[in-house]
């Protein structure tokens, strides 16, 4: 069944599942995009081994906004792990290693299951691994040229980077080099996320995010704000 197509929420970890914003819990506002009063929950823990105590973290997130129905979908994608995330209305791609859960989608069919959701309406949230791997891709053995990108499932346009604020985003800054001129790079620090809504804007959460693109030759880095601050400051860099 088609549906509008919802938000993709981001987050270079954990922390803004339990993040609470004027005394009330972020992780709230996705209820506003489900339509059945108690909606299922699919975890895919692909990317960290299907880790149970990373599992447990989703469990007490949802629990925490009243979603009781949860399933941690096995890397194997049983039957049953099919039917419940055919029916899940909030999915959760894990943190851990980028092509490590990209070849489990792929290879088992998860992949096509997910992007169906996507477009039939479910809420997608990313955590790290997973955020990325909802975006543009990530690069085989951290090596960046141009042939080397390791392409996911590019319903965020952009490359996203997590982890790297204490360097500067080098990584992020190379890829977007290295990319050219149509295609930008977001950083995300530690404790904070995206939103990238329907109509391509991109919402900071929590704290400022990194936007990398290259203008006339040059690498022009921006931050951009939560809505309740100031919008954006940008300055070119040399290339």
């Amino acid at each position: 069944m088609q549906g509008p197509i919802k938000p993709l929420f981001l987050f270079a970890d954990s922390q803004p599942l339990f993040w609470k914003k004027d005394g009330a819990l972020f992780l709230d506002s996705i209820l506003m995009y489900v339509q059945r009063k108690n909606p299922k929950a699919a975890y895919i823990g692909a990317s960290n081994d299907d880790a149970p105590e990373y599992y447990s973290i989703f469990q007490s997130a949802m629990n925490s906004i009243g979603v009781t129905d949860c399933r941690m979908i096995q890397s194997k994608f049983s039957h049953a792990d099919e039917l419940f995330l055919n029916d899940s209305e909030i999915i959760l791609l894990s943190g851990g290693e980028v092509k490590k859960g990209w070849d489990i989608f792929i290879k088992t069919g998860i992949k096509d299951a997910i992007i169906k959701k996507y477009y039939a309406g479910a809420v997608l949230m990313g955590v790290s691994a997973g955020a990325v791997q909802l975006c543009l891709g990530s690069w085989e053995n951290g090596e960046i040229y141009a042939d080397n990108i390791i392409y996911t499932f590019k319903l965020g346009p952009f490359l996203l980077g997590v982890h790297e604020g204490k360097d500067d985003w080098s990584l992020l800054k190379r890829s977007v080099r290295v990319i050219g001129n149509t295609i930008k790079g977001v950083g995300i620090p530690s404790g904070g996320g995206v939103i990238y809504h329907p109509d391509q804007s991109v919402e900071a959460v929590r704290f400022p995010f990194n936007e990398f693109s290259i203008r006339n030759g040059k690498l022009v880095h921006c931050l951009i704000y939560p809505q309740s601050k100031k919008e954006k400051d940008c300055v070119e860099m040399l290339l």
